[in-house]
């Protein structure tokens, strides 16, 4: 069953980036994403409230969903829709690989929280990957956008890394996560439809079946089904080894952005996407071997324990 759910998460966020790109030109993305999460919230109240789990909360616990909404379900894909205009959507993902890097940055400055020479060295290389394919898109074509979309895929990963930090709070604030989630999860589709109405969008989405399919698979399968595996996850084999999913998913979106978007793998490239995620398995590596020894023990003593 882990394998099963890990095997979901994997590919089920690894197709993500390839599905936004295929919203792009349709409408503003601006209307995509708030179609996206206005959709994938209703899908949780409902599920909450089916299965008995929604809970109340305070008032004053909005703060933190609201935050966690800013950075998570609101900035975070502002940025990533619009750095897919720009770059392949497979070097997209690889720059959210990023993500641990960031999180070891955020810790430190919101938290104090000291890194290891292990883990800084990690980051190091993830940092070295992110100079290799910025060399390459800049090599490419200045006048193309190619830099601006990475920069824009920065800005989203560093938005991801705060709504990690912002998850804990808010999680607690509403007694679970999946809970904080779906207030979260509409803070964000509020904002969003904020800014549809202020800039004079359309709120209709395209009719078109390709558009309507990446906006139900986003919604459904990888802003719902995925988060729920991963959490799965995460309560079956813990958050340290749950993490190599954010590692391997961008492998997948690579190869789909190489077979579906004519993505030429250059020289830089080739070795700027290795380097980051190397520097992801070199920070989560360690936590990775322990929990396995752990889990190893733990399995040794209950078949040796009287009576089995």
């Amino acid at each position: 069953m882990n394998a099963l759910l890990f095997t979901v998460v994997v590919f089920v966020w690894g197709l993500t980036w390839y599905a936004m790109r295929l919203e792009l030109g349709a409408v503003p993305p601006e209307t995509s994403i708030f179609w996206r999460f206005l959709v994938a919230s209703a899908i949780l109240w409902i599920g909450l409230a089916a299965t008995g789990r929604l809970k109340r909360v305070a008032l004053r616990a909005h703060l933190w969903f609201a935050a966690l909404g800013f950075v998570l379900f609101f900035a975070n894909f502002l940025f990533f829709y619009n750095a897919e205009r720009f770059v392949a959507s497979g070097v997209v993902s690889v720059m959210f690989a990023m993500a641990a890097a960031f999180n070891v940055f955020n810790q430190w400055l919101f938290n104090r929280v000291r890194p290891s020479a292990r883990t800084i060295a990690g980051a190091l290389i993830g940092v070295a990957g992110v100079a290799c394919l910025f060399a390459d898109q800049l090599g490419a074509t200045v006048g193309g956008g190619s830099a601006l979309g990475l920069v824009l895929a920065v800005g989203g990963t560093y938005c991801f890394s705060l709504g990690n930090l912002a998850s804990r709070p808010a999680a607690a604030a509403a007694g679970d996560l999946a809970n904080a989630v779906a207030r979260a999860m509409t803070w964000g589709t509020a904002m969003l439809a904020v800014v549809v109405a202020a800039r004079g969008l359309s709120f209709a989405p395209s009719t078109e079946p390709v558009y309507l399919g990446a906006l139900l698979y986003l919604a459904a399968i990888g802003s719902v089904l995925g988060f729920l595996a991963y959490l799965a996850l995460v309560a079956r084999i813990g958050p340290e080894r749950a993490a190599y999913t954010t590692v391997m998913s961008p492998a997948i979106a690579l190869g789909f952005s190489w077979l579906l978007e004519n993505y030429q793998w250059s020289r830089w490239a080739l070795i700027g996407a290795p380097l980051i995620l190397i520097g992801d398995v070199v920070i989560f590596l360690p936590k990775f071997g322990r929990v396995m020894v752990r889990g190893r023990r733990s399995s040794l003593r209950t078949s040796a324990a009287p009576g089995e």
